[in-house]
């Protein structure tokens, strides 16, 4: 077909006028993601609060309730904008690439250069870039589901229309671009990091917590609420009590500490050429206990050569080059045909010039593809593809198909993929072929494939191999990756077990499953999710289905463009080593949200609890309305260090043991209502202390041992063999010295504390802490014990 394409002159003529490919982003502007800060709920009650005060005469708290509420938020966006900005240059390395027709030549450009008018060429797998009008089509069929919500495949002929957002499901077309970015007909783009995440069930758990402080601070605020109505107590003073109390006892800072834990974490990946699309698919990663993991492209280089070549009956081995060069020269996109093409400029050989009838490109399915063209005056059907499908299309004797069979067996035991080249005229179509000969082809394995698979199951996740091919190269591949020590099953032994009959130790103990199909690699995730959390990796379109339906997909480097759109996590760099990298990452999100919640149920446990004892006991609060909220506004700045926080990962799945988690908790929690109970009898009922100053030495206590339970909390070990990140350390210190000094200058307390009670405090809070790290003994004793009860099953009564 003679192409005129645009010219580079005419292209910037019409960018100027269209403007790029690409439709513009609905960005929140500053004043609006204020004014969101502003009406979330916490934020309402801290201005409440605020008003209350006001109304009550405390005009000063007021004031100053507002200037820590302005202080928190932004600092809040301030960390967000630049997770944010780091996330808009993340989606410029999903930029996708399409081949099109300029300046009389064929050429890749970047997808948002493409102006209406270019020639473009689309392969299987990619994401059609704009509105467009089919040209040529051999065999190409369109997925339009994520337009139309149509799931089939619609097969596209000349002058058909094509829509940007779908994409190629087979064949190769040629089409002319008609409309781009927000001029297209849907006007939509599969290439963005999502901002918007389903939720993890990590996050899950985190939210159930934070239901469960908010009942329980509803509860103590009744009950107390109760009790100083009866010493009628005056409402409006009463109503800021309670409201402050609910806030502190409340998380304000958990949608903070999700984002900034889970956004650092990309960030990090990011600068490894780790993409991740799907924000929570961090926190998924941590609970994979299973990869399945594609073979070529992904564990090899995907770089294939021709090691040999073998004609049969009165054909050369240029003939079989020749003939496999013609069709892969209709569809180079394919790494097979980039190989025989290779093949055919290093042996200096031309591929004749042909007029093509019909081509019908390879694929999953069809394992061939078949090119019919005008040969002087007949026709010709060249099909080239598996060995046993053109076997099963040729013409053989008995002696030439027992030496074809052994000749592919000794070429898959050898690790080596065969291609099988036929020819036949056009009255017998592909029936009764003649064998032109085979085409061996190595694909050498990543230099990192074994490591990345020997760290894996080091770390708690079953690897298995699925690939197409047959038993015999499966089997050397396992080898090279050691992973001939487990079964190899093919999709035969899979119809015979039974699909719905498979159990976890049928993954566990396979290495491979070799000749699965795409729907077959579906139904093994499918399965595979009722017992673990399912990653997949893959390259190729036929990867598709398995790569959304598993819990965590990847797309590798090579990856075609719709699996990379579709992919929960884009591999940038050769190798599969950075999968290591985002599980290391994964895990770390997973223990420092852990640690978050340890703590956060800890200390809002130990504040609820100890003012409701002491409001029950004595008909009074120990703190001012005021210094309750600037304990809870304190704390938010250490705990969103913790977004930053250095953490030790462990070698398995990260598994949220929720009762070690509660039991653990309520043990930091009494410890730290024993010691505040203690104290305030201490100072109350034997000092006998002024009010004011018991007051301020309570709050001063409350806020340097509760920065002091993080130093415990964010490690199993002795908290001084494993101290926070800087990060940590900085706004633990910060806060306490803040807090120190209001309370030695009587700055918003009560009362002023003479430096001796200062220190009197802090070394209370330091032994405490001392107290609060052996409840990590009794844990692990009371963790032992609930084993063993379990090991040894119900207790015989003699």
């Amino acid at each position: 077909m003679d192409y005129s394409g645009l010219s580079t002159q005419e292209v910037q003529q019409l960018l100027k006028s269209t403007g790029s490919n690409e439709i513009p982003e609905k960005h929140e502007t500053f004043f609006k993601k204020i004014l969101q800060k502003f009406i979330s709920p916490i934020s309402l009650m801290l201005l409440t609060a605020s008003f209350l005060s006001f109304i009550t005469g405390k005009t000063f708290d007021c004031i100053f309730i507002i200037f820590m509420l302005i202080l928190n938020i932004s600092i809040t966006i301030w960390q967000e904008g630049k997770a944010d900005n780091a996330i808009r240059k993340l989606n410029e390395h999903l930029a996708q690439k399409t081949k099109v027709f300029r300046d009389k030549r064929w050429q890749t450009i970047d997808s948002r250069l493409l102006v209406p008018g270019d020639l473009i060429q689309l392969f299987a797998g990619e994401v059609i870039p704009s509105d467009g009008e089919i040209i040529e089509s051999n065999h190409g069929s369109v997925n339009e589901a994520s337009l139309t919500g149509e799931s089939l495949p619609k097969d596209k002929k000349l002058h058909d229309k094509i829509y940007s957002g779908s994409f190629l499901v087979s064949g190769v077309v040629f089409a002319k671009v008609t409309a781009t970015g927000k001029n297209t007909s849907f006007g939509k783009t599969l290439f963005s990091v999502e901002r918007i995440r389903r939720e993890s069930l990590l996050e899950k758990d985190i939210l159930n917590i934070s239901k469960f402080l908010t009942i329980l601070s509803v509860v103590a605020v009744v009950i107390l609420s109760l009790v100083f109505i009866m010493q009628k107590a005056p409402l409006l003073e009463l109503l800021t009590l309670d409201l402050s109390l609910i806030i502190a006892g409340i998380p304000i800072s958990l949608p903070t500490v999700m984002t900034l834990i889970i956004e650092f974490g990309v960030l990090n990946l990011a600068k490894k050429d780790v993409v991740v699309r799907r924000l929570s698919a961090l926190e998924d990663l941590s609970n994979v206990d299973l990869l399945l993991t594609d073979k070529t492209g992904t564990l090899t280089q995907n770089k294939i050569t021709i090691q040999s070549i073998r004609a049969y009956g009165n054909f050369t081995g240029n003939d079989v080059l020749t003939y496999a060069a013609m069709a892969a020269s209709l569809d180079n996109n394919n790494p097979i045909n980039q190989a025989i093409l290779e093949k055919v400029q290093l042996q200096h050989l031309a591929t004749p010039s042909f007029l093509k009838i019909d081509f019908i490109p390879a694929d999953s399915d069809r394992k061939r593809s078949t090119l019919t063209i005008k040969d002087r005056n007949s026709k010709l059907v060249i099909s080239s593809g598996a060995p046993q499908i053109i076997a099963g299309l040729c013409r053989m004797d008995k002696e030439t198909e027992k030496c074809f069979s052994e000749e592919v067996e000794k070429l898959a035991t050898e690790g080596f993929r065969a291609v099988a080249v036929a020819i036949s005229s056009d009255e017998s179509k592909e029936n009764n072929m003649r064998l032109v000969g085979l085409l061996a082809m190595s694909d050498t394995l990543r230099e990192d494939a074994k490591s990345v698979i020997q760290f894996l199951e080091e770390n708690g996740i079953n690897v298995a191999m699925v690939t197409g091919d047959n038993r015999a190269i499966a089997a050397q591949i396992a080898h090279q990756l050691l992973l001939d020590n487990k079964k190899i099953i093919i999709k035969e032994d899979l119809d015979k077990t039974g699909w719905d009959t498979l159990q976890a130790s049928f993954y566990t103990q396979a290495g491979v499953f070799a000749q699965i199909m795409p729907e077959d690699k579906l139904k093994l995730v499918q399965k595979a999710k009722e017992f673990f959390t399912v990653a997949v990796n893959g390259d190729g379109v036929n990867d598709l289905p398995a790569v959304k339906a598993a819990s965590v997909g990847m797309a590798v480097k090579n990856a075609v463009s719709v699996l990379k759109a579709t992919a929960d996590i884009v591999l940038l760099s050769s190798g599969i080593s950075v999968i290591c990298d985002a599980i290391i990452e994964s895990r770390k999100i997973f223990e420092r949200v852990y640690i978050y919640s340890l703590y956060r149920i800890s200390e809002s446990y130990r504040l609820i609890v100890t003012i409701a004892i002491l409001g029950i006991l004595y008909r009074v609060y120990p703190l001012t309305p005021l210094q309750i909220i600037m304990i809870a506004l304190l704390n938010d700045i250490p705990i969103i260090s913790l977004a930053f926080d250095k953490v030790k990962i462990t070698t398995r799945p990260a598994k949220i043991n929720v009762r070690s988690r509660f039991v653990l908790s309520s043990l930091y929690g009494t410890t730290g209502i024993a010691n505040s109970l203690l104290l305030f009898f201490l100072i109350k009922n034997i000092l006998h202390l002024d009010w004011g100053m018991i007051q301020t030495i309570y709050f001063l206590k409350l806020t340097v041992s509760g920065h002091m339970l993080i130093y415990v909390a964010h490690t199993k070990e002795r908290w001084f063999k494993f101290l926070p990140s800087k990060e940590v350390i900085i706004a633990t210190s910060l806060t306490q010295a803040v807090a120190t000094i209001f309370a030695l200058t009587g700055f918003l307390m009560p009362a002023p504390v003479p430096w001796q009670w200062i220190i009197l405090v802090w070394i209370w809070a330091f032994f405490w802490m001392q107290i609060s790290e052996l409840m990590k003994d009794l844990q692990k004793v009371s963790s032992k014990s609930l084993s063993s009860i379990k090991k040894s099953g119900t207790p015989t009564v003699i």
